[in-house]
């Protein structure tokens, strides 16, 4: 089975699949043993910096179809990789969509050379989802801002050199880059799959506010619009990568005097995973695809992708589980660490059910 066979469909071109190639055979080259979570993460936003990748993440006109391909391919062999890339887009994007020329020369270059961690700070203790909830406040003060509140649930938590924070200002949310020395980040998060997390806490700290006052929400949603696809981009990472354990499984497993491949019920398990990521993946590129060659608005289209991609993945691994029996729970097995790494997609950028009312809301309209 060629995992790379779909980046021969029509939503990509030759550029897109040489992107795919080159980032496949640099990212076997830079797996490194484990760490702490923190250094692994710094140490691959140095070496996709140096290696040209983060550009994508900060390009005046983003190329979706870029960005999920990376993704894709960095998740299938380190999760950590995937965030690491994926942070400097997330954490940079507002500055790319309305930050000051100032602004974006003294943050992007840095971002994109991967000297600079960023870091994206919208989520609060009682507003995820519900974005209405929100209670951190940005004031003007002296000729400036200071931002107060608490964020939580933030990545890059603890290591980020900046924050692009969403704060309730008089004009309404506001979208602010607040230094990482403005801030408390002290107290991190522990999660099922390591990576950096914290809950940030601001005392008024020193703001500079991105866009204008008021336009934070809008400026948020436009940055989702551009990533949320991409997050489907890893979702087909993780389950590609478990079918190719499942299958490599069943074909040198001896279970009742034949290969676990040649029992039905694998093979009717291994047929439904392969047909689920296949769906996924032309519910995702053709979000990416309709935003790149169209130029608009892809609310739906990335709901729909993100939704069903997510929800195949977490389908896939567990199966893959299965398939492996008691070493697919066996700490630090490829496929116990694709369990934990996978579930957190279904949440992040919108959970499933939030996906399930946009794409309601969308198709009411």
């Amino acid at each position: 089975m060629d995992r790379f066979e779909h980046y021969g469909w029509p939503f990509f071109e030759e550029r897109h699949r040489q992107l795919a190639a080159e980032a496949d055979g640099w990212i076997q080259k830079k797996l490194i043993e484990e760490e702490d979570a923190d250094s692994i993460c710094r140490y691959f936003v140095r070496e996709l910096g140096k290696a040209g990748f983060l550009k994508h993440c900060v390009s005046a006109t983003p190329d979706v179809r870029s960005i999920a391909l990376l993704r894709e391919v960095l998740a299938y062999h380190h999760g950590l990789a995937d965030f690491a890339f994926v942070m400097q887009g997330l954490g940079s994007g507002p500055i790319v969509l309305a930050g000051t020329e100032a602004q974006k020369k003294a943050y992007l270059p840095r971002v994109a050379q991967g000297e600079t961690i960023a870091a994206f700070a919208l989520s609060e203790p009682e507003a995820g989802s519900d974005v209405a909830a929100m209670t951190c406040t940005a004031t003007q003060k002296g000729g400036g801002w200071v931002v107060n509140g608490v964020k939580t649930w933030i990545s890059n938590g603890g290591i980020a050199d900046f924050y692009v924070t969403f704060a309730k200002a008089e004009a309404g949310i506001s979208a602010f880059i607040v230094d990482a020395k403005e801030v408390d980040a002290s107290e991190r998060i522990d999660i099922i799959a390591p990576h950096p997390m914290a809950t940030v806490k601001f005392k008024d700290s020193k703001a500079e506010l991105i866009g204008e006052a008021g336009h934070g929400f809008k400026l948020a949603m436009r940055n989702l619009d551009v990533f949320r696809t991409t997050v489907a981009g890893a979702a087909l990472g993780f389950a590609r990568r478990a079918l190719a354990e499942s299958l490599a499984r069943a074909k040198n497993r001896k279970m009742f005097g034949a290969r676990l491949a040649d029992l039905q019920m694998t093979q009717a398990k291994l047929a439904d995973m392969a047909t689920g990521i296949e769906a996924a993946a032309l519910l995702t590129y053709r979000s990416a695809w309709v935003k790149d060659t169209k130029q608009t608005r892809v609310t739906r289209e990335a709901a729909m992708a993100k939704m069903h991609a997510t929800e195949m993945a977490q389908e896939v691994v567990d199966g893959a589980v299965q398939i492996f029996g008691g070493l697919g729970v066996k700490s630090g097995h490829p496929v116990e660490r694709l369990y934990r790494e996978v579930r957190a997609l279904r949440i992040y950028e919108g959970a499933t059910e939030v996906q399930k009312v946009i794409i309601a809301r969308e198709l009411l309209k």
